[in-house]
Formats: structure tokens, C-alpha cells, sequence
């Protein structure tokens, strides 16, 4: 018999002795050896696949971690093994994995408590062997082995039902709750669905590149068990092997997102892309960019979004690169989902796509906000972009002033000048943020009055920056953008 001791949030056994495989339960809690060094990219696996097809290049694994989890799932493979997708605690989900046993720490269970006395019997009596459990559910190969923490069927969408809201193209297509009109993929609690927590695809192959996904995304339940989604890369369609894509690619005439190209500077250009005449093409991208966005889901009604596709042009086409989409807002927000690719991350290619949407808003009149909330690396990319265009209009004022004197200078005017919401201004201003490890603390209230104070210090670590770094930006006079009369959109 184990002996259990009382354990805040559950109960765990003396360290002497493990617990088997088989008392592991959805929701139960413990260490587990972490692959890789906690950064998201070690799990962002990509690489140039060969002129076979066939392999991709992976990030090579060289330390581990011990970290507390949460069983997610529970599935017994075709070699008999079981397998574990788990949690970290305190860490994004983007760093879920499936892990064996050989990764638990099984000395260091705690059981979640709704069971009470019940589930502790049972646990109990399942830890003695696997032979003396013969009421547990042993599923088919490759299944779960927890049904019940999980609906036996699925929902899917039916034509012949009726729905207020708009019907997928996809007939398969798993119908995930219903995302309310806040963003183009946007839905509040989204990440404490179930269903939604496990990631489902494998890989993913779009064009030179094959991507681990990060996130759940609901393409086609045909498709979830194959090992590798393929992708056309200029029509986002998938399908289910490299012959298919081949074949599709023969008779697909896209060399480029379909919309009108409204910016082009050297190999880098800007598609508007309108959600409602180029329905399918948009559901595909909602879907591609719900791999890599945790809080965001699909909204299958895209009708009213306009999506800004980035691409790179090659001799072969216009390759995405990533996107933003938006809205007509009355709270002004001239972005609703933002995204770049994995594999094009860490280039400048983030900041790019803040700094155009920035750009529109400009030939627009209008400030802009992106619609909240952000993610964790949208928000610090935000942030940098603010702090860094505040800090660049900051100077020049203050190189026209020769003089040395005190620069008058207001919020409004920052505001006007870059097209920034005043709140994110202030809030920019306020936060202490950190640029080449300085604290960006630029609001100080000095003699009564709220003052910028834009020390030596910082502008050197602003200089140095700009120098270390690729500088991609937007150059305001090849943009061929006409504003959008959102009131003849609606009609």
C-alpha cells in the first residue's frame, strides 16, 4: 500500500517510494524533465527541407530542466508505451510537449483533489500492478487513455443546422465555442477549453520551410493524425501529403496573395487581402495563425476584416512572411491578430508589420492601438516600438534645439506626430521597460509638473541598438494605400 500525505492543492507519497504509470491521471501534477532551455524556440522547430521532402532540420537539444507539470492527456502508442502531454506550470503553452516516462519524476505526484476519498482508492488500488487493474480502460493504439476528461464526439459544423452566425466552407472542420466580435480570431476563456489545450498537429510544411506548431488550431479532423500538414504556401490550402501538394500546385495560379499589392520596397511587399471577397483564402490564413496564437481562436465570418499579408519575392513567388488583420473600431484599433511566421522571426520583421499598420493609420487621420489583449511577445514587440519611435521623435526635437534648452513638447503632439494612442504613449512612458538593459523610465514628475527626461545614457544605448541591428522600415512613399470607407463595406 503507498502512503500518501496531505499536500496543498492535492496529495503526494513519501518520497521513498513512485507511483506507477498507470495511477497518472489527467489534472495530476508533477516534475518533469524539460526539453531543451525554456525558450520558445527551442520548440519552434524549423528548417529548409531538402529536395526530397522528406526531413527537416531541428534545433539540437543539449540541456534539460526539471520543471512542476500538469497531465493534460494521456495516450498509449502502437510500441505499447504510454505517452504524456503536459503543462509547465508558470511557463507558456507554446512550451507543451508530449514526453515518456522516462521524463516524470514519479516520486513527486500530487493528484488533483475532486476525487476526495474516492479517487484515492482507486489510485490506491490501481498502484499495485498493471495486471491487478482489470476495470481500467486500456484504449486502441494510439488512443487516449482518459476518455472521460474528454467528449467522445466531437461537434462539427452541419449544414442543415441552423446557426446566427456564419457557416464554415469546411465541412469537417471541428466547431469550437463561439468566438464573440472582438477580434478576427478572437474569443475570451479560450485557453481553458479542453479540447483546445492539447496541440494537434504535428508539422506543418509551408513552402521551403517545415514548422512545428505551438498551439491548437481546428483544421480537419482527416488531417490532425497524418504527421505532416502540407500547405500551398501562396493560397493556404492544405492537404494531406506531397503528392497532393505537388498536384495542387500544377493547377493553383497564385503566385502571390490574392488582393491588391499596396506596398513594395526591394523583395518586401504589402497585400490587402478583403476578408469578404476572398473568403477562403482568409478562413486558411485564420487557421494557418491559429498554430502560433495561444488567446486567439477562428472566427469563420471574415467578412468584416481586411487582412495585410507580408510577403518576400523570389524568382519562384511572393512568400508570406506574416500579417495583421483589422476592423472597422470604434475604440480605433488598427489591429486585431498580428503574426510573423517562425521561421522569419528574430529578423525585424515584427516591428515591420507594427510600424506599416502605424502607417495606414496615418492616411487614415486616425491614432491607433492594437486590440487587446497581446500576447507575450506581441506586447513586448509593441513595446519596443513605441518606446523606440517616442525616443527617435524625442531626439530629433532635441537636435533642432541647439540651444540646450528645456523641448516643450505634449503627449498630443507625440501622438499626432506618430499616429500612437495617448494611453500608449503614457503607458510607454510610465513602464519601467528595458532597452540594452536601462530602465525605460522616461515620465518623472520633477517641480510640480510631469517632465520627459532623456538622459545622455539612454540615447547612446538608442544609438547602439540601431547600429547592432538589421534596420528594416517602411518607406511612407512607395505606399500606394487608398483609407477604406467602412460604412460601403457594410452594405
Amino acid at each position: 500500500m503507498k502512503r500518501c500525505r496531505p499536500f496543498l492543492g492535492g496529495f503526494t507519497m513519501d518520497c521513498s517510494d513512485q507511483w506507477p504509470l498507470e495511477a497518472l491521471v489527467d489534472g495530476a501534477r508533477l516534475q518533469v524533465r524539460m526539453t531543451g532551455t525554456g525558450e520558445y524556440k527551442v520548440f519552434a522547430y524549423f528548417g529548409r527541407v531538402g529536395s526530397d521532402c522528406c526531413g527537416y532540420h531541428s534545433k539540437i537539444i543539449s540541456s534539460f530542466n526539471l520543471g512542476e507539470a500538469e497531465i493534460l492527456s494521456i495516450r498509449l502508442d502502437s510500441d505499447k508505451k504510454y505517452r504524456f502531454y503536459v503543462h509547465y506550470l508558470d511557463c507558456n503553452r507554446r512550451l507543451d510537449e508530449w514526453v515518456d516516462e522516462n521524463a516524470l519524476d514519479l516520486s513527486t505526484v500530487r493528484f488533483p483533489q475532486k476525487g476526495s476519498k474516492l479517487q484515492k482508492a482507486q489510485l490506491e488500488t490501481a498502484s499495485s500492478s498493471r495486471a491487478s487493474s482489470p476495470d481500467r480502460d486500456v484504449p486502441k493504439k494510439g488512443g487516449s487513455r482518459r476518455k472521460k476528461q474528454m467528449p467522445d464526439t466531437m461537434e462539427f459544423l452541419k449544414a442543415e443546422e441552423p446557426s446566427t452566425r456564419a457557416s464554415s466552407p469546411f465541412p469537417n472542420m471541428v466547431d469550437v465555442k463561439a468566438p464573440s466580435q472582438r477580434g478576427s480570431m478572437s474569443i475570451v476563456g479560450h485557453s481553458e477549453d479542453a479540447l483546445t489545450r492539447i496541440r494537434n498537429i504535428e508539422m506543418i510544411e509551408l513552402g521551403r520551410y517545415r514548422i512545428q506548431p505551438w498551439y491548437f488550431s481546428p483544421y480537419p479532423q482527416e488531417l490532425v493524425c497524418l504527421p505532416c500538414i502540407y500547405l500551398c504556401e501562396f493560397c493556404l490550402q492544405f492537404l494531406k501529403s506531397a503528392t497532393c501538394l505537388r498536384r495542387h500546385l500544377v493547377k493553383c495560379s497564385l503566385k502571390h496573395p490574392p488582393g491588391n499589392e499596396i506596398y513594395r520596397s526591394d523583395s518586401l511587399s504589402f497585400f490587402e487581402i478583403d476578408g469578404r471577397k476572398n473568403k477562403t483564402y482568409a478562413q486558411n490564413l485564420c487557421l494557418l495563425a491559429k498554430l502560433f496564437l495561444d488567446h486567439k481562436t477562428l472566427y469563420y465570418d471574415t467578412d468584416p476584416f481586411l487582412f495585410y499579408v507580408m510577403t518576400e519575392q523570389d524568382q519562384s513567388g511572393f512568400h508570406i512572411v506574416g500579417y495583421f488583420s483589422k476592423k472597422e473600431s470604434a475604440e480605433e484599433y488598427n489591429v486585431a491578430c498580428i503574426l510573423v511566421l517562425p521561421p522569419y522571426q528574430k529578423k525585424g520583421y515584427g516591428r515591420l508589420l507594427i510600424e506599416f499598420s502605424y502607417e495606414l493609420s496615418k492616411c487614415e487621420g486616425k491614432t491607433g492601438s492594437p486590440e487587446k489583449p497581446l500576447s507575450d511577445l506581441g506586447l513586448l514587440s509593441y513595446r519596443s516600438f513605441w518606446s523606440q519611435t517616442i525616443i527617435e521623435k524625442l531626439i530629433k526635437r532635441r537636435e533642432k534645439h541647439e540651444s540646450g534648452d528645456p523641448i516643450c513638447v505634449s503627449v498630443n503632439d507625440l501622438s499626432e506626430e506618430t499616429s500612437i494612442r495617448r494611453e500608449d504613449i503614457i503607458s510607454t512612458l510610465q513602464v519601467r521597460f528595458y532597452l540594452l538593459f536601462l530602465h525605460l523610465n522616461l515620465y518623472k514628475y520633477y517641480k510640480g509638473q510631469y517632465v520627459i527626461v532623456l538622459s545622455n545614457e539612454l540615447i547612446e544605448a538608442h544609438n547602439r541598438r540601431l547600429q547592432g541591428k538589421r534596420q528594416i522600415r517602411i518607406n511612407p512613399s512607395k505606399l500606394n494605400f487608398t483609407p477604406r470607407d467602412w460604412s460601403r463595406r457594410r452594405t
